[in-house]
């Protein structure tokens, strides 16, 4: 990704690409995709691992983007988002089962997903329900999502 300037351009990008359902052609077409960071503030790393962005940021540029992007439907977020959006509706275990899946009902248009890097295998390794619950109702939402576009 740092050598092309294209997000999602490795071996994370491929299991993304995976769990939405989608090939490459189709995960960046612009006319039907955004690939939007929440926030746009990248506070670096530590010990290779991306440090979150700073809290003021996703309030700051959010809801531009949303204004710009009037026909969107569904948001796919890691770590960073899911925290803020999970402490709104009161639920507090990110990575649990409940956390993930009370995505899917009580946030319609998102979806939250742990990081799709080989450091989340032994997260993925220990949730089963991930994949074989999330992942497939995950794929009906993308593929409903990108009929109406």
């Amino acid at each position: 990704m740092h050598e092309t300037g294209i997000p999602w351009n490795d071996p994370s990008g491929d299991v993304l690409r995976g769990w939405l359902g989608m090939d490459r052609d189709e995960f960046y077409d612009v006319s039907r995709i955004a690939i939007v960071p929440i926030g746009l503030c990248y506070p670096g790393t530590v010990d290779g691992a991306d440090l979150p962005p700073p809290r003021q940021c996703a309030p700051l540029w959010q809801p531009r983007f949303r204004a710009a992007l009037p026909g969107h439907r569904l948001d796919a977020a890691r770590r960073p988002v899911r925290a803020e959006v999970l402490a709104r509706q009161r639920m507090t275990k990110v990575h649990s089962r409940s956390g993930v899946r009370a995505s899917a009902t009580t946030c319609p248009s998102f979806s939250l997903l742990p990081h799709p890097s080989w450091r989340n295998k032994g997260w993925l390794k220990r949730n089963p329900w991930f994949e074989a619950d999330v992942i497939p109702a995950l794929r009906r939402r993308v593929k409903a999502c990108m009929r109406r576009v």
